[in-house]
């Protein structure tokens, strides 16, 4: 993610300038997610770590190569490692969530990035302790490729469950009709609508096949069975995050993605306007894929160009990058419209 600086101001229907983006929610929960978890992971660490302290060599293994370790240090250094690796992920998975966390699907992403990440580092070092208890020669330790992987599907899932639960965003109703000025179709009374196209990235599902097999061919060169786990993930979650489906309908905007989630919705009560737009991915958003800035904006940007953007209650946008965008808006701002006559 990456945060640049606010746009100039823009106007609401009555003319006045529009709202600023509202405080970011649930600070307190993205604190005990991102800080207070990983923190009491780090402290298990150092607890279990000096516990085991007398069954294990002066020495440990801490690097390895197919063969075996080739790299060794104290007790000490691995668990300063691990702690400050736990500290990082969660400092900047606090900075994300506290300051960027407009919408859930930030704080989401935080939360499971930030206690991901510890349970990754701190279950892969205490599983490479573990095998190298009651060990004199730390060269003699068996194959530590369960290990990783058993972490990095832990952190996965772990991580997974702290993005759950996280609560969605405030709900902001408007009674205001869409401007006179945004776009819009004409709608009959009672007529019922949608509009669905597909938005995607060729380019990074082309990276991903290539991540995918390179992946593959180290696995089976190396025989490193660590490496099987990143070569289902990686696709899965170019996929999940590089292909999506958009919907305008009677309940609002949704983009999904074709795997089901992540999901972003805009209710239609909370839309303000909507527009087309063009994005420059790099200038506006600092590069592709789901992004956040400073400004409040949420962006779902695959390519450069034409994209949908909303306006919604609370100051937040929302941006899609997907073709037919003008008929997107158009349809939003009728049936917004439409469900806000008295």
């Amino acid at each position: 993610m990456t945060a640049l600086p606010a746009r100039p101001d823009m106007t609401t229907p009555d003319g006045g300038s529009a709202e600023p983006p509202a405080p970011v929610p649930h600070r307190v929960l993205t604190a005990l997610l991102t800080l207070a978890v990983p923190a009491a992971l780090a402290l298990v660490v150092v607890a279990v770590a000096a516990a085991w302290a007398d069954d294990l060599p002066d020495l440990v293994a801490v690097h390895f190569r197919p063969e075996g370790p080739d790299g060794f240090g104290t007790v000490s250094s691995l668990v300063g490692w691990t702690v400050g690796g736990i500290a990082l992920a969660a400092l900047v998975s606090w900075a994300l969530g506290t300051f960027l966390g407009r919408t859930g699907m930030i704080r989401r992403i935080a939360a499971g990035l930030g206690v991901g990440m510890s349970v990754f580092l701190g279950g892969g070092s205490l599983g490479l302790l573990a095998i190298q208890r009651g060990l004199s020669d730390p060269s003699l330790v068996g194959d530590v490729d369960p290990i990783i992987t058993a972490a990095m599907l832990a952190g996965v899932a772990v991580g997974a469950l702290a993005a759950w639960a996280v609560p969605p965003d405030p709900y902001r109703v408007t009674t205001r009709p869409p401007p006179a000025d945004a776009p819009s179709l004409p709608l009959a009374p009672g007529e019922r609508i949608a509009w669905v196209r597909t938005a995607g990235s060729h380019a990074a599902l082309g990276i991903a096949v290539g991540v995918a097999a390179l992946l593959l061919v180290l696995a089976l060169a190396l025989r490193t069975a660590s490496l099987v786990a990143p070569l289902v993930l990686v696709p899965v979650l170019v996929v999940a995050l590089t292909q999506v489906v958009v919907t305008v309908d009677v309940r609002g905007l949704t983009v999904r993605s074709r795997l089901g989630g992540p999901r972003l919705s805009v209710p239609l009560d909370e839309v303000v306007r909507a527009d087309v737009t063009v994005v420059a991915p790099l200038r506006e958003f600092g590069g592709w894929g789901y992004r956040t800035t400073l400004d409040g904006r949420v962006g779902v940007v695959l390519r450069a160009g034409e994209a949908l953007e909303v306006e919604r209650t609370g100051g937040r946008r929302l941006v899609v990058t997907v073709d037919d965008a003008g008929t997107a808006a158009a349809l939003l701002n009728a049936l917004a419209a439409r469900s806000r006559i008295a």
